[in-house]
């Protein structure tokens, strides 16, 4: 009697719950998707230093691919006009050409934007250091209301129902649901593989290579505390050692810097020290972006450091007669070295490209 039951109750399902029954296999047999990341491959320069990465963010190829759908994702902005590749291009060094750059509304920023190279390497990020992590300094322009004017629950509202997402999002880190701490996660990883490590300057410190008599009298001055004196900021295989600094551009600066940060005195109208690599390809200059080229940069350090500007760096040695009094000859050979950071490998890697068609 129990086994006619069973076999009643089962007729019934096939007849009437048939269509549900068959819509409940349907979704368990077409689900394709994958976890299995794979460790992604840096290849990093022979000369770098080691790259730490997060324990909780390892780098996967499933990772930096979402990361990077994201990176160029207008649907982020809150009229999906303006992804986070607006304000970094490629062609510029993942920097803006201009200025300041302008959100959604129209509306200008305040400083200018930031190249976007060998990230890994360093912490706070931003001119200010306001982010201590890149996981933290993706989230925030997506909220700006100068910059993408919208918030991270809307943002993905936009995107979770679009398959090529829940494919992404589920080959990256085996979840269904979306939400912004992975999004951030995947972000941070597709910025942490932009390593730029080959331009002349790396291949000559690998001995690849040589400098032209012209870059080595440059790479001289660069290094040399009677000559340029650059080194002291921008010595090493990154060309900046992540400080903050005041160097001396303005006798009344208007813009606080790091000090609005941290509220500590000392570091108020400090900024981070940036990266020559790339330079050029990134112009204007810095953090501000009033100087148009280089050889406006180099003019400035040579005879137009304002010594009295509040805060201004010791290392700013020879601020006290306008800078480093560089010469003509002396200004061009130092341009030649800078120029030797050019990595055109770097600017036209596919791999930092819009994925999307």
């Amino acid at each position: 009697m129990m086994n006619q039951r069973l076999h009643t109750i089962i007729l019934l399902g096939c007849l009437f719950g048939i269509t549900w029954v068959t819509s409940c296999r349907k979704k368990e047999t077409d689900f394709q998707y994958v976890y299995n990341p794979t460790p992604y491959d840096l290849g990093l320069p022979s000369h770098f230093p080691p790259m730490v990465i997060p324990l909780d963010n390892p780098l996967t190829n499933e990772g930096v691919l979402l990361g990077r759908h994201l990176f160029w994702d207008k649907r982020l902005s809150g009229d999906n006009t303006m992804a986070c590749a607006n304000c970094h291009l490629p062609e510029h060094a993942f920097s803006d050409p201009s200025p300041f750059s302008f959100g959604i509304l129209g509306e200008a920023g305040t400083r200018h934007s930031m190249p976007l190279q060998n990230l890994a390497y360093a912490s706070n990020y931003f001119w200010d250091g306001r982010a201590l992590t890149l996981e933290e300094q993706v989230l925030l322009p997506v909220q700006d209301p100068i910059e993408m004017h919208s918030s991270w629950p809307e943002a993905l509202s936009k995107i979770k129902s679009d398959e090529r997402y829940v494919q992404l999002f589920y080959e990256a880190f085996g979840v269904t649901k979306i939400d912004s701490l992975l999004a951030a996660k995947a972000m941070a990883q597709f910025l942490r593989t932009m390593v730029s490590g080959n331009s002349k300057y790396d291949k000559v410190i690998r001995g690849e290579t040589t400098f032209t008599p012209q870059e080595n009298f440059g790479f001289d001055l660069f290094n040399s505390l009677d000559g340029g004196d650059c080194f002291h900021c921008h010595g090493g295989t990154l060309s900046t050692d992540h400080s903050f600094k005041n160097n001396g551009l303005d006798v009344h600066p208007a813009d606080i810097g790091r000090g609005a940060v941290t509220g500590i005195a000392a570091d108020n109208f400090t900024f981070k020290v940036p990266s020559l690599r790339n330079l050029a390809y990134s112009a204007p200059y810095m953090h501000d972006g009033r100087f148009a080229t280089l050889d406006e940069v180099i003019n400035f350090y040579s005879v137009g450091v304002e010594h009295f500007s509040p805060n201004i760096s010791p290392l700013m040695e020879f601020s006290s007669q306008g800078g480093v009094q560089l010469n003509p000859q002396e200004r061009l050979a130092l341009k030649a070295f800078l120029l030797t950071f050019t990595d055109d490998e770097f600017i036209e890697n596919p791999k930092f490209r819009n994925p999307w068609p």
